[in-house]
């Protein structure tokens, strides 16, 4: 069976979005044996679905394992399903979807990594017990993505002495209203994540146009910023660990 592997990102316009899936799919081609293995992007920016499956299906593959790239299992990931479904249609090759990035214990891995990485970086020496989180997600008007952002956090709710969550956009509660959340809990220090695939315009500007007057109106005193999901190992291992599941069923 003759496998390529496609990728498809919601798309963003800063190019650190698609350095890291550049290195993503390099390390995936490291570890299988797929014909290619490429990405894609569902808006914003070229190369849109419809190129990506494409160049793919030019290449001598019988079958086409296609990742949607998103934390959320929300709007975004059904309209990338629906659209690249419209072209199966027109080829014998074989479509496999995915199941997206959300609701797996290697995000609370890689998320506990993170803290304890900006912990070490800071020279923090207390226990995790005595270490405040705030997880910061992009927001949705789909359930599924407070469902998967709660479950990070009840996942990591016994390691941490507090641990909440808030939103860029869309849902309540947002930054501001994280803050002073974590202020009326008086942490020794607050580690706040940024619960981003990628080092976009979210990452780069948008949180930090509401995180910085937040921070600065606050009397929070001791707090750090992780950096954000990126191309850590590990997501590479569960992206291969998501194309294994159907390709296995298949």
């Amino acid at each position: 069976m003759k496998r390529g592997l496609l990728i498809i990102d919601r798309g963003s316009r800063e190019r650190e979005a698609s350095e890291e899936l550049e290195t993503i799919c390099s390390g995936i081609k490291e570890k299988k044996d797929y014909v290619l293995t490429d990405f894609c992007f569902l808006e914003v920016e070229p190369p849109y679905i419809e190129d990506g499956v494409a160049k793919c299906l030019k290449e001598d593959i019988d079958s086409l394992t296609i990742v949607p790239y998103f934390l959320y299992p929300g709007k975004k990931v059904k309209i990338a399903v629906t659209d690249v479904m419209k072209m199966q249609k027109n080829t014998n090759v074989k479509f496999l979807i995915t199941k997206p990035m959300s609701m797996h214990k290697t995000l609370v891995d890689i998320v506990k990594s993170r803290i304890t990485t900006t912990l070490n970086e800071n020279n923090i020496k207390l226990p995790n017990k005595e270490v405040d989180v705030l997880i910061i997600g992009h927001g949705s008007k789909d359930p599924n993505a407070q469902m998967s952002l709660n479950y990070i956090v009840n996942e990591l709710k016994d390691s941490y002495r507090n641990i909440s969550r808030c939103w860029l956009e869309i849902e309540q509660p947002d930054i501001f209203e994280g803050i002073k959340k974590c202020e009326k809990d008086e942490p020794k220090v607050l580690i706040i994540v940024f619960y981003f695939l990628h080092e976009g315009a979210h990452v780069k500007t948008d949180i930090n146009n509401d995180l910085i007057p937040a921070l600065k109106e606050s009397n929070l005193k001791d707090t750090f910023i992780t950096k954000h999901i990126g191309t850590d190992e590990k997501i590479i291992d569960l992206i291969i660990e998501r194309a294994e599941e159907v390709e296995d069923a298949n």
